[in-house]
């Protein structure tokens, strides 16, 4: 009798020890991505769609093995964009650098208005920790963007950073203008 109480108090004591099975929740908020959204130049208060635009990360075409899932935009036309960051060692700036082809739709021989500009997107990652289950995210802090110059850009200079914190995706990052 006594080894039975013993056995009902070590299981009862178990069982309000452990915790419940840990599974990082779908509504638990991970790494954000950047936000950006695209402005008409003219008159700066307005959201302007980008004709046909294709947006990837710079790795899709330096690296091959990247999956085609890298591609954020293809020959849509939009007015705002996620763009994942790369996650580096923490506490070192990292740059992501991101092609955007507008009128990216060349007819059959070549000919067409595409134009590409290369965006360079710096930033310092950061780790926080969620939970036991989730583990780390990263938010990216000390954000820069920059157009990189050629001859024919259809981005213009005026890049503004309205959040230089990422730590929110639903939240507008950078406005571009063109």
């Amino acid at each position: 009798m006594k080894k039975l109480k013993f056995l009902i108090l070590f299981v009862t004591i178990a069982l309000i020890s452990c915790e419940r099975d840990d599974i990082c929740a779908e509504t638990t908020v991970t790494t954000p991505r950047l936000l950006i959204e695209f402005y008409d130049v003219s008159n700066t208060d307005d959201l302007k769609s980008v004709p046909r635009l294709t947006l990837y990360g710079e790795d899709l075409v330096t690296n091959p093995e990247v999956s085609s899932d890298a591609t954020i935009a293809f020959n849509e036309n939009v007015n705002a964009a996620d763009l994942p960051l790369q996650i580096n060692t923490e506490g070192t700036v990292t740059t992501s650098r991101f092609i955007a082809e507008k009128d990216s739709n060349l007819r059959i021989d070549g000919t067409g208005d595409s134009n590409i500009d290369i965006l360079e997107i710096s930033y310092v990652p950061e780790f926080i920790y969620v939970s036991r289950a989730c583990g780390y995210k990263s938010i990216f802090t000390a954000l820069t963007v920059t157009r990189v110059t050629d001859t024919d850009n259809w981005i213009s200079n005026n890049i503004e950073i309205v959040e230089s914190t990422v730590e929110n995706e639903n939240t507008v990052h950078v406005r571009i203008f063109h």
